[in-house]
């Protein structure tokens, strides 16, 4: 029986021959990543294990990105434990405030993650990595500290759903709407512990960054993970990252699934994810006359420059909507200044937004933009629970960088085909 992409990684790094869903299995990790919240419990536990050396201090990174610039005592708390552990074990990956970024756009631009890599962090949105074709998940804290200690972690492999992608999108279409509609079309459970794997031709058509946004949600439909096929594109974002030799892994022409999508990408429209899950979905032409507090444009999913880049082509010379806060940030430090470089920067401010340093903040209703009680936000981040991003009255809509800007002036939810 054939094997996924995904089982071949999770075969390969666990010196086996071959895998199939349902086996369990112990691997060796390429990568171990933890956060500003995450990590501190895992330094917890590790203490419990001895405080051994780590098996490797360039495999583990660090992230201090979510409650950063720290928003408190305790969030300066928080960081000033895994700053002192960095410390102590000789971490060469620790990432504080002045370098910081959001953890999943940092560590695909610093070249610390690749295809056909296996990479677990303490962050549910670790899977962002599979737009590299890497195999990459969310674990919990005391899987952080195990992994720390001897480079290995268990899996229970997963069987796979695969997404034929064809044809080209439109206009204003990106990888939000993709994964969007794909969430709306399966629901939040509808790759429960499972890889989407993303196949076909419509790949060809996806930027690298569509791509991270589409991995970093396989999350929001309840998916092990999600991976893309390694192509041209792939190994160019490789090699300009540092990375060695790219490494892609198909899957076998036998290779079971549990089912098969095809996804046509000509057919999908600017598409918004209506409170209190992303499976709520409608398109742009559906929504209706919805007023607007706040927009953020950010975050691990739509932080990256391409987005910044949409945002300020419909923004450019125009103005907030009166009595709408819109928040920009991007998600790391190199992407600020190619931002500031490109003149961006100047673009959003002149349009009356505020611009952050890199921090996840608003995202999860840590800091930098929380809502109020009956408030409303369009957000180009990734959930938009019961309270997610404030106040538990408040609402949180998941959109594209466009749709996010065409609604930051209009003051109302808007497509940017309006404004």
């Amino acid at each position: 029986m054939g094997m996924t992409m995904s089982q071949k990684i999770l075969a390969e790094h666990s010196g086996l021959n071959s895998v199939k869903a349902g086996d369990i299995v112990m691997a060796k990790v390429d990568m171990v990543l933890g956060n500003d919240i995450t990590a501190p419990v895992a330094i917890k536990e590790y203490a419990r294990l001895g405080s051994p050396q780590v098996f490797d201090r360039e495999k583990i990174a660090l992230v201090m990105d979510h409650f950063t610039p720290n928003k408190d005592i305790k969030a300066a708390e928080q960081c000033k434990i895994v700053r002192e552990f960095a410390r102590e074990q000789g971490i060469v990956n620790y990432f504080d405030v002045g370098e910081v970024g959001v953890e999943h756009a940092l560590l695909p631009e610093k070249g610390l993650v690749g295809s056909g890599d296996l990479v677990i962090g303490a962050d549910s949105h670790t899977c962002t990595y599979g737009a590299l074709g890497a195999f990459s998940t969310g674990v919990g804290s005391t899987d952080m500290a195990y992994a720390m200690a001897t480079g290995k972690a268990w899996f229970k492999v997963p069987s796979a759903i695969k997404f034929v992608l064809k044809n080209k999108p439109g206009k204003w279409v990106s990888g939000k709407d993709i994964i969007l509609h794909i969430i709306g079309k399966i629901g939040v459970n509808g790759a429960q512990y499972k890889s989407m794997e993303f196949t076909g031709e419509g790949i060809a058509h996806l930027s690298m960054d569509d791509r991270f946004t589409i991995a970093n949600m396989a999350i929001e439909a309840g998916a092990k993970n999600g991976i893309f096929e390694v192509d041209e594109k792939t190994v160019e974002y490789e090699k300009a990252n540092g990375r060695g030799k790219t490494k892609a892994y198909r899957a076998d022409p036998d290779a079971e699934y549990d089912k098969v999508y095809e996804i046509d990408l000509a057919a999908i429209r600017p598409t918004v994810a209506f409170p209190h899950l992303p499976e709520n979905t409608k398109t742009i032409d559906e929504v209706g006359d919805i007023k607007i507090d706040q927009v953020v444009i950010g975050s691990c999913t739509n932080g990256r420059l391409e987005d910044l880049e949409i945002a300020a082509s419909i923004l450019k010379g125009r103005r907030v909507h009166k009595g709408c806060r819109v928040l920009v940030i991007p998600a790391t430090q190199k992407i600020y200044l190619e931002a500031l470089e490109k003149g961006l920067i100047k673009i959003f401010i002149d349009a009356g937004c505020a611009v952050s340093t890199p921090t996840c903040g608003p995202c999860l209703g840590g800091h930098m933009g929380i809502l109020a009680k009956g408030e409303r936000a369009v957000a180009t981040t990734n959930r938009n629970f019961v309270g997610r991003m404030g106040h538990t009255e408040s609402e949180v809509y998941l959109a594209s960088p466009a749709v996010a800007a065409a609604s930051a002036i209009a003051g109302k939810i808007a497509s940017p085909e309006e404004v």
